[in-house]
């Protein structure tokens, strides 16, 4: 008798509302075993869910979250915050927050699993973060725009580092997403823009893009930033 093949095992960052959330239950519906991480608890309950409580934002709560984690095929750093502002509004604060959620926690995230993904073609290992199409840059939000540039920044570095390795990294780009970010009282300074489709983005939408890149149809992937906009980058 053959023996059931082993479930691939990913971290999710973000995992209680948005994209996150959409994330991990659609890699559980694929069968894929979830670490999943966030501030509160997700409201998705799962026997292959398990959820480990973090601030991504404290680089000690990040590593307690991480001790213990067993080795994984896959991580998509999902977790986000959005805070607008013009030239001249005082975004130091904001912008710091942004900076370590978007940028020094993805860093810190990679180090801690990259070394211990598999290696070697479709089987290696797989890292997806949630960018943004503001990355490209809009009025009103700079500093937001500034640290998701710098996670591509990031995602190409680390791809040719680990290319050698057969680990992929990518950047899921989304356009404005119907999630409660969207609807953050933050941002009404600077509402966000219907895309030409008509539509917002569905959270569902990148989640099914963030697991083709999971997949080993998505082998040869790597170093990328796909956008999901609706048509707001044409």
């Amino acid at each position: 008798m053959n023996a059931e093949p082993q479930r691939r095992r990913a971290l999710v960052t973000g995992v209680s509302s948005g994209i996150g959330a959409a994330v991990a239950r659609r890699l559980l519906e694929d069968g894929w075993l979830v670490e999943g991480m966030s501030r509160s608890a997700p409201a998705l309950g799962h026997p292959q869910l398990r959820f480990r409580p973090a601030d991504l934002l404290d680089p000690g709560s990040t590593a307690g979250a991480l001790a213990g984690l067993p080795p994984v095929d896959a991580l998509v750093h999902a977790a986000g915050v959005m805070r607008v502002g013009r030239l001249g509004e005082g975004a130091g604060g904001d912008a710091r927050t942004m900076w370590r959620l978007h940028v020094e926690a993805a860093t810190q995230l990679v180090e801690h699993v990259v070394p211990r993904m598999p290696e070697s073609g479709a089987g290696g290992g797989r890292v997806v973060l949630i960018g943004s199409r503001t990355a490209q840059g809009a009025a009103g939000r700079g500093q937001y725009a500034a640290t998701k540039a710098a996670m591509v920044g990031l995602a190409r570095s680390w791809a040719i580092e680990l290319a050698p390795r057969g680990v992929t990294v990518n950047v899921v780009a989304p356009g404005a997403t119907d999630t409660p970010m969207l609807k953050d009282p933050g941002r009404t300074g600077v509402p966000p823009r219907l895309p030409p489709i008509g539509r917002f983005i569905k959270p569902e939408e990148v989640a099914a893009l963030a697991a083709f890149l999971l997949s080993d149809a998505a082998a040869a992937i790597t170093g990328q930033q796909i956008l999901v906009c609706g048509g707001a980058s044409l």
